[in-house]
């Protein structure tokens, strides 16, 4: 399969030929500035960090299962697996990190009971996150939907009293259509990218019962290496939950 890298990723591939660099693949915020944390305690155990930064959750994977960049650090296991089987790709959990709880956003309503009906909402398009979203709906008691099925889309609600016109968008366009609907549900690395602060701004919050932890992805082949060791040893270290609860304040939740 050929695509195109950005210079980033093809200076990490170079970088990787040495065994003691560790090249991780990671979403900006708050994943890259975790993992900056994460470098100084690699660094300790005699290895280099270098941080590939990634703005969808597609080439991340495809990188770790081609075997460009050692492990990625942007996505839940729900998202994941559903991955692994829709691409085939063999990548396996290594190490919970943190939870970041979902929202929903509005820049014309403050309280969810002022939402008007036929309001225009915006979900995220990839399947987890997007039933992950219609969750958060229904428990907000705006929409109701099919017990039966697993991966809910729109097409899965079964009641919508206010007639809700729920539309998908890509997850990392979400904080920028916030001027064009009523309300969108935004994961918490681009609500954050875009300034909003979950615990504050989010209309709607998930809650903290969420099985949606973020965590330290590998190629399965490589579950037991030197370098996998070294990640999993470094980013669960306790130094990383301290810097996690005292930067994030509760919007992000460590998982370890």
């Amino acid at each position: 399969m050929k695509r195109l890298f950005s210079l980033a990723a093809c200076l990490a591939l170079s970088a990787n030929l040495f065994a003691d660099v560790i090249s991780v693949g990671a979403t900006p915020v708050p994943h890259a500035e975790i993992l900056e944390e994460v470098a100084k305690i690699v660094k300790e155990k005699g290895h280099e960090l270098k941080i590939v930064e990634f703005n969808d959750y597609v080439l991340p994977n495809l990188a770790v299962d081609d075997g460009e960049i050692d492990a990625n650090f942007f996505q839940h296991k729900p998202y994941l697996d559903e991955f692994n089987k829709q691409k085939g790709t063999k990548l396996t959990p290594v190490a919970p990190v943190h939870l970041e709880p979902m929202g929903a956003y509005s820049k014309k309503i403050k309280d969810i009971k002022d939402l008007g009906d036929k309001a225009l909402i915006y979900i995220p398009n990839d399947p987890t996150n997007e039933s992950r979203a219609l969750n958060i709906l229904e428990a907000a008691g705006l929409i109701e939907l099919d017990k039966n099925v697993e991966l809910k889309t729109p097409l899965d609600i079964v009641k919508n009293p206010k007639n809700l016109d729920i539309k998908e968008l890509e997850a990392a366009q979400l904080p920028r259509v916030l001027d064009e609907c009523d309300l969108a549900v935004i994961n918490s690395n681009y609500a954050l990218a875009a300034k909003l602060n979950p615990t504050k701004d989010a209309v709607i919050i998930e809650g903290k019962d969420s099985p949606y932890t973020n965590v330290l992805v590998v190629k399965t082949d490589n579950i037991n290496s030197d370098k996998t060791k070294v990640l999993v040893d470094s980013i669960n270290d306790a130094r990383i939950k301290k810097f996690i609860e005292e930067k994030y304040k509760g919007e992000i939740i460590p998982s370890f």
